[in-house]
């Protein structure tokens, strides 16, 4: 199996996913924003499911973001070790390379 990819995919996959986080973080507060004009215009089990509709949208926000936040972290952290990968499978190439006797793998007749 080979496995392919590359040394810019996981830095372009942070930026969608640092844009996507503030995509969903703008759609959140547009819909709590586009909710606060029905405030104080239920009674009973309305005023309720309103109220906790309210609350919790606060808390699933930082749940949200908390959870974007941690997969940015999961994304940054698998870009810098295929960075250092790459890095360290250059340098074993270039010591074997440096300590190879090509001298030796001539197929003259001499």
């Amino acid at each position: 199996m080979k496995f392919d990819m590359g040394n810019t995919a996981l830095s372009g996959l942070i930026g969608k996913t640092r844009g996507s986080s503030e995509d969903l973080g703008g759609l959140i507060r547009q819909l709590i924003a586009a909710a606060q004009p029905l405030e104080g215009k239920f009674n009973g089990a309305g005023k309720q499911a309103f109220d906790s509709f309210k609350s919790h949208s606060d808390q699933v926000t930082a749940d949200l973001n908390s959870a974007l936040s941690a997969i940015l972290g999961g994304q940054s952290g698998m870009d810098s070790s295929f960075g250092q990968g790459d890095q360290e499978s250059a340098d074993n190439a270039r010591q074997q390379m440096a300590s190879a006797n090509f001298d030796a793998a001539r197929f003259s007749g001499r």
